[in-house]
């Protein structure tokens, strides 16, 4: 391996700078701040495009790498530059893998877990054909009202999609909305309306009655499960399957969540301007309202 490639070197470096952060003048810890943060566009973009983006000068970025040792500033870029290499690590192999499971129990352990994680991501976004996606945004774009609704641990999903979907689909609630059932908040859905349902297995009763009722009163159905038949007397119009197996007691969501992130890129370029309009004036709103913490002397840093 190339040892200019080695990730390990890029992630010491971002550890030297989260250890030398109170010791940095404000304008070095605002631009060492952002390298932390986006260490991959920082390696990708000039110093002039880091600038433009922060609102640091050029200079400041130059002046860390002086701080922090280096001769220029590309010599300081190099490593978080080479380290993009990772991002084709389908390419690349898994060797890292192999040299993680020799590392001990934990790592045996953890080499077998991460191998979990990329083979139900893997698959689950393979399930996820283009055509299928498409179909399902033409659902949702078409829809007068969109709900999605989960139970226990997928309702952390669910929340987070409508988090962010919404900002492309204005009408998209989330359901249940509080302490209720789902059904509660479904009593007028119709034909002209949309369900996205997130289940595995054991799925949630209530889970079942709301993709029951969705399809009673005609509403387009859309299940996102670990199987496309979980229970009698459902109708779906479409199914993302997700790999949902793990090394634990409980079924891993990481290959649906890497679904619902698919999904939201495409809701939100089909949202256009006006989902960029709308994701825009929802973070100027928290900035004003103070929602964001902010210490006192970095500036506002976009990333």
């Amino acid at each position: 391996m190339d040892p200019h490639l080695d990730p390990r070197k890029t992630a010491r470096l971002i550890q030297h700078l989260k250890d030398q952060m109170e010791q940095l003048p404000p304008k070095l810890k605002a631009a060492a701040k952002y390298v932390i943060d986006n260490p991959g566009d920082f390696g990708l973009d000039t110093v002039r495009t880091s600038a433009q983006k922060t609102g640091i000068s050029a200079n400041g970025f130059v002046r860390l790498a002086q701080y922090l040792g280096y001769d220029t500033f590309e010599a300081f870029r190099a490593p978080f530059r080479a380290a993009l290499t990772t991002a084709r690590d389908a390419d690349l192999g898994q060797d890292w893998l192999d040299r993680m499971q020799n590392e001990g129990p934990a790592g045996t352990l953890q080499a077998a877990a991460a191998r979990n994680q990329l083979n139900i991501t893997s698959r689950s976004l393979r399930l996820m054909t283009a055509e299928r996606t498409q179909a399902i945004v033409d659902t949702l774009l078409s829809a007068r009202r969109s709900y999605v609704t989960a139970t226990r641990s997928s309702y952390a999903l669910a929340y987070y999609f409508h988090y962010v979907g919404r900002m492309a689909l204005p009408g998209l609630e989330l359901v249940p909305r509080h302490m209720g059932a789902a059904l509660d908040d479904l009593l007028d859905i119709g034909p002209a309306d949309c369900l996205i349902a997130v289940t595995f297995a054991p799925y949630s009763a209530g889970t079942i009655q709301a993709l029951r009722l969705a399809g009673e009163r005609g509403a387009s159905v859309i299940l996102i499960s670990d199987s496309e038949v979980i229970a009698p007397g459902i109708r779906t119009d479409h199914v993302l399957a997700v790999a949902a197996n793990s090394l634990h007691p409980f079924g891993a969501i990481g290959g649906a969540m890497a679904v619902l992130e698919c999904l939201l890129t495409h809701l939100i370029a089909a949202g256009g301007g006006d989902a960029l309009r709308r994701i825009e004036a929802y973070d100027a709103l928290r900035q004003d309202s103070g929602a964001y913490w902010s210490g006192p002397k970095l500036p506002r840093v976009g990333g």
